[in-house]
């Protein structure tokens, strides 16, 4: 017998591939998934105590089912619809395996329905939000409180989502776009990992529920698409990230940073799967930017001390990243190892070339502050520990730069 947490865990895995066997089938993206979270309230009450079916997936599929078609027959032109969908449907159209028999579907629906999620006619807004709900398996609720922001404003920003997406074939792309969605799918993990490692608002730092549901889904990706080399390296770089996430925050909720971290409080066992996995990943293709960040990452966790940091090599896998993916925060990276190896004026020289395309953004400024510091302008730095303070929304940061502001004080 399943404990409820069991149950829930087992639920969660199942929801992408119930809502993607129901829109492959039925199409009504809207309508399905109200069905599919009919379906997992019934197996939320019911399995706990009478027990987990032998295919839990076939049963969610089959209650699913019945309610969708319950609701399609409710609306006032059911048969055109009816008519529309089984026009839409493949002949091959997943349908609920009897009992004990773990047919799976012909296609992957998991990453199909990623792939729908992730449509480019959506804003990355609206495609993280639509990730969390219909993959994630996250109520409404819990993404607006991730997001920090009215649960009915995330309900209209979902809403709005669907009806976007309305008619969309239920297809994985084909050939000549596939690398493109493929991109924008990983973006999305990417982003909602981020968010989830250090928050960009709000009195937490670290919101371990979304960064543990971004790795999750990473992890999913990649046991459908094994060979994929940017797959394999986004996971690695999240594993590795997450693994230094005990020791980011003090007893208070301080946020710690990297250099003065206590690494006896990092999960080695992350790191471990991390680095066996960026080792894979170079090995799989030419090095993209998820496959390098996750080896400058690595090269991080390895060090016993911060002292012990092998900055020529950190620096050498920035200039590489820079080369192949130009894009302003990689080169804020950049210039931080720059300082690192060439000394603090090095570095601001190579954060002046980023003023205006990081106008106004308070990573830039506390970057600034930290090379003013270490170069002995201590007036300066403390101006510019200010200013990257009054930027951000993020409670924890602010402190945090406050307070070095206010240590170089006379």
């Amino acid at each position: 017998m399943l404990t409820a947490t069991e149950v829930e865990d087992l639920l969660r895995l199942h929801a992408p591939q119930v809502l993607g066997a129901l829109v492959r089938r039925y199409g009504h993206f809207d309508l399905a998934e109200d069905a599919v979270q009919e379906a997992l309230l019934a197996a939320a009450r019911q399995w706990p105590e009478g027990g987990v079916p032998d295919n839990p997936r076939g049963w969610l599929i089959r209650v699913a089912s019945r309610r969708l078609t319950d609701l399609l027959r409710s609306e006032e032109a059911r048969r055109r619809r009816e008519e529309a969908a089984d026009r839409l449907a493949p002949r091959d159209a997943f349908t609920a395996p009897p009992p004990g028999e773990g047919r799976a579907p012909s296609e992957d629906d998991t990453l199909t329905l990623l792939f729908l999620c992730c449509h480019p006619g959506l804003s990355p807004a609206a495609q993280i939000a639509l990730t969390l709900r219909a993959v994630g398996g996250l109520t409404t609720a819990e993404i607006a409180r991730a997001h920090l922001v009215p649960e009915a404003t995330m309900a209209q920003r979902i809403s709005r989502a669907k009806q976007r997406i309305r008619g969309v074939p239920f297809r994985q792309p084909g050939p000549e776009d596939r690398d493109d969605r493929l991109a924008a799918v990983l973006q999305v993990l990417y982003l909602i990992f981020n968010e989830g490692y250090t928050a960009t608002s709000g009195r937490e730092l670290h919101r371990a529920d979304l960064a543990a549901e971004a790795i999750r889904l990473a992890r999913a990706v990649r046991r459908l698409l094994p060979q994929e080399a940017q797959v394999t390296g986004l996971l690695a770089l999240m594993l590795l990230t997450d693994a230094r996430s005990a020791a980011r925050t003090g007893p208070h909720g301080e946020l710690v940073p990297l250099d003065e971290q206590d690494r006896t409080r990092w999960d080695r066992a992350a790191i471990a799967e991390g680095t066996a996995l960026v080792e894979e990943a170079l090995a799989q293709g030419p090095a993209g930017p998820y496959q390098l960040q996750a080896a400058i990452a690595a090269l991080h966790d390895e060090a016993p001390r911060a002292a012990d940091t092998d900055w020529p090599q950190i620096l050498a896998l920035y200039d590489l990243l820079v080369a192949r993916a130009p894009e302003p925060m990689a080169e804020l990276g950049r210039a931080v190892a720059t300082a690192m190896v060439h000394g603090p004026r090095a570095g601001l020289a190579e954060v002046a070339r980023l003023e205006d395309r990081l106008s106004g953004n308070h990573r830039l400024d506390a970057v600034r502050a930290h090379l003013l510091e270490r170069a002995g302008d201590l007036d300066e730095a403390e101006a510019a520990y200010r200013t990257a303070a009054s930027r951000t929304l993020s409670i924890p940061e602010a402190r945090y730069l406050q307070a070095r502001a206010a240590r170089l004080r006379p």
